[in-house]
């Protein structure tokens, strides 16, 4: 019924109409005025249908408002303006069918009201639908009665809801209920159309004929709210592949953190690229602010994102994707997503050689797979000292006494600091370093003339990880000159002119000693092994 086509049953309505009609107009037997109740049954069964069917077509807009008033609220609203037009105009029809019962019949309105045609006794009476259609006296080319306005309230009803239907829609509307001039196979002319369907016509034929613009008024309500329904289709993004999605806050999840993820079905047409623009998006409007970048790669109506990482951390990135719909319209589908970029990394831990030295700036890397070093917390406990961040994972510790301690890292998540966890420390002291004179470590022998060129007493710490100063405070020079031992004491790290004159005195064999020797180590003044030189 939808659409304003005719189903068999009313073609055959139609033609026994017709021929019934034309039997009248050659005056046959009235008995041909029977059938006009089984045409009227016909009819009334078809627009009990036709009310069926629409009604399930209002349901049908009603479901779409719920599932989106946006779209489907306004093209609702037109078909429902549609519905109480016809409406009214049925129940005019309706008022004329109850008016003739009452003529004819001599009944009150709440009796006509409900009379059928199977039991109306003058089914041949033809002067009251004349005078009450036509108007009493006038002529039946220029009517004054109901037809009239029944004619204009049709031609009223065409074309509001015509101008419902979207223009590029129009041309393929059956509305019918044509007013316009007819040809009279009893006057064999064309009359008026209020002339041919109801001047000296039968009761049953005027009746029947009622029944039938009845019938055309509720197709046409038919065709024009099916077709704006299917508006609301084509203003919808049509799609023709689906896949699973699984889309998640982060991709890094620590350890005893909740995970978190959206599970969905994702729709898009693999045949139409939408218009993707990249940049910073209002949240409050959904438009970008400021310019924009057009993304152009795509694969079977999939946006393809790709930019060459350079900052650590988290990088975030948006914009909007406008899709056209069937009808032409564009809509806006604002997004937000992020991604975090960390250097390439490895780590091996020698846990027998985890160590920090007192008095000296050891430095440490602390990182956490997944977090930007600006959320990673670090600290000391267990020892005297601290640890200070040097910015993008590097830290400096410093401890001045204790023997053991612990690093503690923990993150910053948007719930919270998260523990990441510990590793211990031995907390030593820096070795001592020894003490060198011309060239000479512990034992050895160096020339008279090495001895004399030597400056003083150098402190050597060889193969250590730091690069470290030892200021020499004090040592002891100490020699056997005949026969008698003599030391010579020096601050600094410079030899005395006593301990010149002592050297000067020293024959091939003399041992010469390097001892008491005080460095100012990174602790605090600390002696060291001296040196024993034997002259060539």
């Amino acid at each position: 019924m939808a659409g304003g086509k005719e189903t068999p049953r009313q073609k055959m309505i139609g033609m026994m109409y017709l021929v019934l009609t034309a039997l009248l107009a050659l005056n046959v037997s009235k008995e041909i005025l029977n059938a006009f109740v089984i045409i009227e049954d016909s009819l009334n069964i078809t627009n009990e249908n036709f009310d069926a069917k629409n009604e399930l077509l209002y349901q049908k807009f009603a479901k779409a408002v719920t599932e989106n008033p946006d779209r489907a609220k306004p093209w609702q609203d037109k078909a429902l303006s549609v519905q109480k037009q016809s409406k009214e105009l049925c129940l005019f029809i309706d008022d004329i069918k109850s008016q003739l019962y009452q003529k004819i019949q001599k009944l009150p309105k709440e009796q006509a009201d409900t009379l059928h045609l199977m039991y109306l006794e003058s089914k041949d009476e033809n002067n009251i639908p004349t005078e009450l259609l036509i108007g009493a006296g006038a002529d039946a080319e220029n009517a004054t009665g109901l037809s009239k306005d029944l004619k204009e309230k049709i031609e009223t009803f065409k074309k509001n809801i015509t101008n419902l239907v979207p223009e590029k829609d129009r041309s393929a509307l059956k509305i019918g209920l044509s007013t316009e001039d007819m040809y009279s196979i009893g006057d064999e002319r064309m009359v008026k159309w209020e002339s041919n369907l109801f001047a000296h016509q039968p009761a049953a034929a005027v009746l029947s004929i009622l029944a039938k613009l009845k019938n055309d008024v509720k197709n046409a309500e038919s065709d024009v709210v099916s077709t704006l329904l299917r508006n609301v289709d084509e203003s919808t993004i049509k799609f023709d592949k689906v896949m699973a999605k699984v889309v998640a806050p982060s991709n890094y999840i620590i350890s005893g953190e909740e995970y978190k993820a959206d599970i969905f079905i994702a729709a898009y047409n693999s045949s139409s690229n939408p218009e993707i623009l990249l940049g910073n998006v209002d949240t409050a409007t959904g438009t970008i602010k400021g310019t924009s970048t057009k993304l152009e790669t795509f694969e079977n109506g999939l946006g393809k994102y790709s930019v060459k990482t350079g900052s650590e951390g988290q990088q975030e990135f948006g914009g909007v994707i406008n899709v056209k719909s069937q009808d032409g319209s564009v809509k806006s589908y604002p997004f937000t997503s992020s991604y975090m970029v960390a250097r390439p990394s490895m780590a091996v831990s020698p846990t027998k050689m985890n160590v920090f030295y007192i008095g000296v700036d050891n430095p440490v890397a602390i990182s956490v797979a997944g977090a930007a070093p600006t959320d990673v917390v670090a600290s000391l406990t267990g020892a005297t000292g601290s640890i200070v961040s040097q910015g993008q994972g590097n830290y400096i510790v410093k401890v001045s006494a204790g023997t053991k301690c612990d690093i503690n890292v923990s993150v910053k998540t948007k719930t919270g600091t998260k523990s990441m966890g510990k590793m211990e420390f031995r907390v030593k002291k820096v070795p001592s370093p020894l003490a060198s004179f011309a060239g000479v470590t512990g034992d050895g022998v160096a020339s008279k003339g090495e001895l004399t060129a030597a400056g003083g007493v150098i402190p050597k710490l060889e193969d250590f990880v730091f690069d470290l100063k030892f200021p020499v405070v004090s040592w002891v020079m100490s020699m056997n000159i005949n026969g008698v031992f003599v030391d010579q004491a020096a601050s600094g790290p410079g030899k005395t002119g006593a301990m010149s004159e002592m050297i000067s005195k020293a024959k091939p064999g003399t041992k010469i000693l390097i001892e008491q020797v005080k460095v100012q180590a990174p602790d605090g003044v600390r002696k060291i092994p001296g040196c024993v030189i034997k002259v060539k």
